[in-house]
């Protein structure tokens, strides 16, 4: 298949076709909350996508000495640093831990970490993605829907770098892994469908709020330290722990050590409604980006 070249990039010709200015046709918000058609889309750009996503892990170790190694490099780093700080001069914020127990401590605030890096590594991004490639908004014909799908899948490439490291600090630590660890894509999906919701969300506002970038940094600092990553949710005094419990990272991060570490079934019921909640976010998201995205040449 004979590729267009744009920039320094190069993309398909049946995906990409070059024009002076166009335009995507209007449609109604109403027909983007079909969730078919949004799978749909997604399928018929798979292979943009999975490009876009290999370029955003490539680039990010482009021209390092290591380059990929770093994706394993970092969160063997990262595991030591917490086990030490929080397990030696912190002492262990969980009921019933002591310091005779660093790995398993080293372990559960690392499981927690994975769960929010994803997050925060997408919508730290989201609301300057669109900002940063006007050439794809103003010089082509091109399904800019993807781009946060590819940002996306570069975090949950560095995750499962990140799940593999924590597979094998259980084997380490615990000399088995639980069964309960094959329902990780279960307890992790809404996870995903929330991250991509929100991130496309914000990609479409980001185009017209030019602030919302600092807004959004500024949100994820306190989200990280409302989310129960460093500390146990039962430690957590009333009102403050309701609060903590309406974090949509909380139940994410509660199921993923249970199912990781805890051997226990997530809370079903919970679960399924962050599974409804997501998937509305996810749907509503990609809603307002396909209705938003045509007006996007006008104001870049």
């Amino acid at each position: 298949m004979r590729k267009l070249e744009f920039g320094s990039q190069r993309f398909p010709q049946d995906v990409i076709t070059t024009q002076a200015l166009s335009r995507p046709q209007s449609s109604g918000i109403l027909q983007h909350l079909n969730p078919l058609a949004l799978v749909l889309n997604l399928w018929q750009h798979r292979e943009l996508i999975v490009q876009f996503a290999v370029r955003e892990v490539q680039g990010r170790y482009r021209g390092s000495f290591l380059g990929l190694i770093w994706s394993f490099v970092s969160p063997l780093f990262m595991l030591a640093t917490y086990t030490l700080v929080f397990g030696v001069v912190f002492r262990s914020p969980w009921r019933g831990s002591t310091p005779e127990n660093l790995k398993e401590v080293a372990l559960i605030i690392f499981a927690g970490l994975i769960a929010f890096n994803l997050f925060s590594e997408c919508i730290g991004r989201a609301a300057g993605l669109i900002v940063a490639v006007p050439n794809y908004v103003k010089k082509v014909v091109f399904p800019l829907e993807v781009l946060a799908v590819s940002v996306l899948g570069s975090a949950v490439f560095h995750s499962l770098v990140s799940v593999a490291v924590l597979i094998a600090g259980m084997l380490l630590s615990l000399g088995r892994l639980p069964v309960t660890l094959a329902l990780l894509p279960l307890a992790a999906m809404p996870l995903l469908f929330l991250t991509l919701g929100l991130t496309w969300f914000l990609c479409g506002l980001g185009v017209f709020v030019r602030d919302l970038q600092h807004l959004v940094a500024l949100a994820l600092q306190i989200l990280f330290f409302s989310t129960p990553v460093f500390y146990s949710l039962e430690i957590v005094p009333e009102p403050l722990r309701t609060v903590v419990k309406f974090n949509p990272l909380t139940p994410v991060v509660e199921n993923f050590r249970r199912v990781t570490l805890w051997e226990t079934m997530p809370e079903w019921r919970e679960l399924a409604v962050w599974w409804l909640a997501s998937s509305a976010v996810l749907l509503m998201g990609y809603a307002w980006f396909m209705k938003t995205k045509r007006a996007f040449a006008d104001v870049i």
